[in-house]
This record gives structure tokens, C-alpha cells and sequence, in this order.
């Protein structure tokens, strides 16, 4: 690129603009808390070993150890011996491990006393660190805390702090494995990827409106459109790749639906390979919903056993029907049951299975696939002609359930050969899908005949801002709380 006239005051300008880029785009604006805090990592309950965690200065800790264990620990070795109380009475015995800053989960200076995990043995310990404390002012670590702390002083990026929360809540192999994969960083280095492209097209954007005089053709010197062209499909499949992990994360509603006596809760049994419901020949036996999860290629399916939906006075039976009502309402796959033996004759139950399908089609949330699913064909003396639209099974036998078990996930759009999949949460979905239209405007402002290349910069901009918001260098100390918040204590 040669420059005329003040060429080394421009050079110098566009290389500092190049840099306020790349230090926006790595920034983090958030500061430590200098207090130390303590509190329980284990889980509630009764177990085998049970763990205290403190995390903050280094006198502190210091002063933790000395009132704990008697004396000074070498950093990253266990020493067993007593847990101390304010008399020097053992509260307990096992290992003391000290983590020293930087080298910790927190960054921070960081104790860890591993005794037994009884509850009145953890209590005793937690309090005895309080006490010691008192005088630096230790306090009780608040949800998240600690995984806050780690984020906060560049241990982990927000996709990875939310990872460490999803890897606990997990419910399958499959989402935990996910969880791994955003915990060990490939989300967050992919979003990193994207954020460097878009902040490079960025760049040369900016140069093309900083030195027009030039008459220099940055964009297409430098394959701009090309860029931008691999950004989006980049971006697409970033996108297809989190909304897997968001089913992973996350599951899939099904209420199951339909008149009393069709084999619903036999239909909740046969998938979830338990007796679940209580199924008998009387009508109405279910008078409230039952959830049972589900796995189905890995993917968690909260399968929801539903009141049968027809006219009743019973004042038990009709609250139920309400309740069936509010699930379809929050469903994200609705199986409505009928009764085979009763398809292919004229009666009032038949009639009555067409009316509640017309009631379904109106109540379902628009863009939730409803389903229709032909039960108990093994009693049937020959086949019946199949529809399109419908799923012929025996909840008894389990005919069928195998292609019901591949409708659901085609619906929901897993793919069960993805084996690169991350875990993600709704806000990183709401981020790629907006970050995509941002670029897309941006395509679009490039290729009027003007190109309104100053907005072109612009929705640039937007669409890094939302993609760093994913990883949190650009997050919002209410977003913070939120996240945070959600994770248990000592966490």
C-alpha cells in the first residue's frame, strides 16, 4: 500500500486505529473483589469427603492455615493432619491443599480442607474459617462466587464459566461431554475466531473510509465480499452447532396428549422403560401431569403424561384437564393419541378424536409440530394404511417407537452424527442469530450502488459487540448477577 504526501502520519493513525481494535475486542473492564471468601464445594448431604474452600488474599490464607492446620503449607502439595478449632482441638482430620496465586481456579490465593463429608463435620469447619477470619473479613462466598472470581481475573471466559455450571447440571452423557468441550475452550475459540475475521474486515473498512483520497480499493484488493462471505458461513455454522448443545443443555418438552384410555401413560412407560404412570382400564386415571426425562441419542426429552382431555364434572379430573392445557401451551412437540380400534369406524369417540384435533391445532403455539400417533395397532387384524401425518406404534409391544424416537429428533433437528458439539445456553443462540443479521445488513449496505461503507463499518461493529458478549469481553454487570446467581454455592 503506498501512501503520498503525510503517508507516516496516516500509516500512523490507521496502525493506531488497527490496535484501539484488537485492545476493544481483548478487553475485560471488570476488577477483583479484594475479600476473602469461604464457603462449602461439596454438595448437601452425607458423603464419604466434604470440602471447604477459601479464596482471597494472601495474609488471609495465610492466617487460615496457621488457625486450621498449625502451620504453613507448601503450595500444590496435600498435607493430612488436624482441622483445628479456636482451642486447638481437632475438629476433624484429612488434607489441607494451598493453591497459590495465580496458579488456582480463582486466581486468587486459594485453601482447600478436604475432611469428612458429614454435615455437622463440614458446618463446624466452615464456621472454625469464619471465626479465624473474622478480623480480615472473611465472609460467606455467595452463589457462583468462586467461578465468578476465575472469570473476573482472566482464568476462564463467560462461555466457560457457564460450561462449568451446565457440566454439574447435566443430565446425559452427551450433555456433560458437551459441557467439556465449552469448558475446555473450543466455543469460546471459535467465537474468538470469528470476532478476529470480523474485527480484520473491520479494519480495512475503516481504512477505505479514512483515506478516500487515495483512491486505494482496499475492499477489493482484499477480497472484502470473499471475507464477509466466509464470516457468514463460518457464523452459520457456529449456530447449528450451539443450537445441538442448547438441546443438549436444555431438552425437549413433549406433552402427550389425547382422550382417556388411549395409552398415553402406557406410551410414557414403553419410552422412559420404567412404570412410571399408573395405567389401568379405568378412564381417567391420570388426574395431573407426570415428567419423566427421557434420552433419546442423548438428547434429554421431558416426556409430559397429560389428563385425558374430554368432558367431565369431576372437580379433580377438570383441574387436571387445565393442566393439560398449560402444558400444551409451553410444549415444544405435542403427540396427540388416538385409538386405533376406533379409526376406522364411525362413533362418537372417533368423532370426538377429530373435534380435540381441530381444539389442538388452534392451541398449539404456533411453529410447535403436533403430531398424531395411532396406538395399541397390535390389536388390530391387519395393518392399516399409513398416513403421512400420523406415526402407527403399540405402546405395549413397542412397534413404532423406534420411528417415533427419529421423528422427534429430526424435529428438533439433532443430528446424531455431530460429534464436535459444545454446549450453549439461550443467550449465546440470541447472540449468534443477531450478530448473523448484523452482517447480513452489512452485506447488504455494501452492495447498493452508493456502498454505504460508514454503516457497512457499523453493523461490523454490532456484530462483534454481540459476539464478544458470548465469551464476556463486553457483558453488563446485571448479566453477571444473573449467570452467577444460578450456580450453587462454593461453585
Amino acid at each position: 500500500m503506498a501512501l503520498s504526501g503525510d503517508a507516516p502520519l496516516k500509516a500512523k493513525m490507521l496502525q493506531s486505529r488497527i490496535f484501539d481494535f484488537y485492545e476493544n475486542t481483548t478487553m475485560t473492564a471488570h476488577a477483583s473483589s479484594p475479600s476473602t471468601i469461604v464457603a462449602i464445594a461439596t454438595a448437601s448431604g452425607r458423603g464419604g469427603v466434604g470440602v471447604v474452600r477459601a479464596s482471597g488474599g494472601l495474609e488471609v490464607i495465610h492466617a487460615l492455615m496457621q488457625a486450621l492446620c498449625g502451620r504453613a503449607l507448601t503450595p500444590r502439595h496435600a498435607h493430612y493432619g488436624a482441622f483445628l478449632d479456636a482451642h486447638n482441638t481437632p475438629i476433624d482430620h484429612g488434607l489441607a491443599l494451598y493453591f497459590n496465586a495465580p496458579h488456582s481456579y480463582t486466581g486468587e490465593h486459594v485453601l482447600e480442607l478436604q475432611g469428612h463429608g458429614g454435615p455437622v463435620v463440614m458446618q463446624l469447619l466452615l464456621r472454625r474459617c469464619l471465626q479465624a477470619g473474622a478480623a480480615y473479613g472473611v465472609r460467606l462466598a455467595e452463589a457462583g462466587e468462586f467461578t465468578e472470581r476465575a472469570f473476573l481475573n482472566d482464568k476462564i471466559d463467560l462461555a466457560q464459566a457457564e460450561a462449568v455450571a451446565d457440566l454439574i447440571e447435566a443430565s446425559t452423557e452427551a450433555a456433560a461431554k458437551s459441557a467439556v468441550r465449552s469448558l475446555s475452550g473450543e466455543f469460546s475459540t471459535r467465537i474468538h475466531a470469528l470476532v478476529t475475521k470480523v474485527v480484520h474486515l473491520r479494519m480495512l473498512v475503516e481504512a477505505t473510509l479514512d483515506f478516500p483520497e487515495e483512491e486505494i480499493d482496499f475492499l477489493q484488493k482484499a477480497d472484502a465480499f470473499g471475507q464477509l462471505d466466509r464470516i457468514q458461513m463460518e457464523l452459520a455454522g457456529v449456530l447449528t452447532t450451539a443450537k445441538q448443545g442448547a438441546l443438549l443443555r436444555n431438552g425437549v418438552n413433549v406433552v402427550l396428549v389425547g382422550q382417556p384410555n388411549v395409552g398415553k401413560s402406557s406410551l410414557l412407560n414403553a419410552l422412559a422403560g420404567q412404570d412410571v404412570a399408573i395405567v389401568t382400564p379405568i378412564a381417567g386415571t391420570t388426574r395431573d401431569t407426570v415428567t419423566q426425562v427421557v434420552q433419546i441419542e442423548g438428547v434429554p426429552l421431558n416426556v409430559i403424561d397429560t389428563a385425558g382431555l374430554r368432558d367431565t364434572d369431576d372437580v379433580v379430573e377438570k383441574i387436571g384437564i387445565e393442566r393439560t392445557w398449560g402444558a400444551v401451551e409451553k410444549a415444544d412437540v405435542v403427540l396427540h393419541l388416538v385409538d386405533a380400534m376406533h379409526m376406522s369406524e364411525v362413533s362418537e369417540r372417533n368423532e370426538a378424536d377429530a373435534q380435540l384435533l381441530i381444539e389442538l391445532a388452534d392451541k398449539t403455539p404456533t411453529g410447535t409440530p403436533l403430531i398424531t400417533l395411532v396406538n395399541k395397532t397390535d390389536l388390530l387384524n391387519e395393518p392399516m394404511d399409513g398416513a403421512e401425518d400420523c406415526i402407527h406404534i403399540s405402546a405395549k409391544t413397542g412397534a413404532g417407537l423406534d420411528d417415533l424416537r427419529t421423528r422427534l429428533l429430526t424435529i428438533v433437528g439433532f443430528e446424531k452424527s455431530a460429534s464436535d458439539v459444545f454446549i450453549a445456553r439461550e443467550r449465546h443462540l440470541t447472540a449468534l442469530r443477531l450478530a448473523d443479521g448484523h452482517v447480513q445488513t452489512a452485506y447488504a449496505h455494501a452492495l447498493t450502488q452508493d456502498q454505504k461503507l460508514d454503516l457497512f463499518a457499523e453493523e461490523l461493529r454490532l456484530a462483534q459487540e454481540q459476539l464478544n458478549q458470548i465469551t464476556g469481553e463486553f457483558t453488563s454487570d446485571d448479566l453477571l448477577g444473573v449467570i452467577f446467581s444460578s450456580f450453587c454455592i462454593g461453585k
